[in-house]
């Protein structure tokens, strides 16, 4: 047999592999279960309250999806190799409060019916003696604490850099090309009802990563984010935002 032979031989065997290769690694679905979980729950939600199910009724589900994304998270902690990485210094924390309080004013600004997805009611934690504290805090908790290192991971961690490379942990954040920032910004914005606000968050946290190269950043920004919308929803009673 010939070089030539052999080298092709070689090749074939490299295509074989590739082909045989799963579509995610057990590095992706460390990202992709938590995700999965929190909307396994949405869906959960919306089917229990086509059945009949009062949506009141239903509020306790949050703080299930919220512990449940959170044991996920917990038990798959170890591959998260990006968040072993040391918190951003000052300047990098500050650009990312920054961004995060920008990101808050423009998505409550971002709500046109133009500029929406359908309609929703929103996560209403009130009772018959006004805003249950329990709900409240749980609702905020979950949405400041565990979403964001839960939708980091996954939008920006694995699916921006997945898009380019199956190899995802091996691309430098900054290398990212254009075609994976793009779907990762309109899918995460179309996870959303208020869609336009979602994809002008997602493009500000995944430049924050791009940038920083560092995913504590957009997971500071979300969290910020997520926080002055929550203490926002709660003052002017505008559950829909929730």
């Amino acid at each position: 047999m010939s070089e030539h032979d052999d080298s092709r031989g070689l090749a074939a065997s490299a295509s074989a592999r590739a082909a045989d290769a799963p579509l995610f690694s057990r590095a992706a679905w460390a990202r992709i279960l938590p995700f999965g979980a929190y909307l396994a729950f949405l869906v959960l939600g919306d089917m229990l309250e086509r059945a009949g199910f009062e949506r009141a009724g239903l509020r306790w589900l949050y703080p299930a999806q919220a512990a449940t994304v959170a044991l996920l998270l917990a038990i798959n902690w170890r591959r998260y190799h990006e968040l072993r990485a040391p918190l951003p210094g000052p300047a990098q924390l500050l650009a990312a409060l920054a961004t995060g309080a920008l990101v808050f004013a423009l998505w409550i600004q971002l709500d046109a019916p133009w500029m929406t997805l359908g309609s929703s009611p929103g996560y209403d934690p009130r009772g018959p003696g006004g805003i249950d504290p329990l709900l409240a805090g749980l609702r905020v908790a979950g949405a400041a604490l565990v979403v964001p290192v839960m939708e980091e991971l996954f939008w920006r961690s694995f699916l921006m850099r997945w898009v380019d490379s199956s190899d995802f942990e091996a691309l430098a954040p900054a290398r990212v090309g254009l075609k994976g920032f793009l779907v990762s910004v309109l899918l995460f914005g179309f996870e959303h009802h208020l869609w336009l606000a979602g994809i002008v968050a997602g493009a500000a946290y995944g430049l924050l990563y791009m940038r920083q190269r560092n995913l504590w950043g957009p997971v500071v920004a979300h969290a910020l984010t997520n926080g002055l919308l929550g203490a926002w929803v709660l003052a002017t009673g505008s559950w829909s935002f929730w």
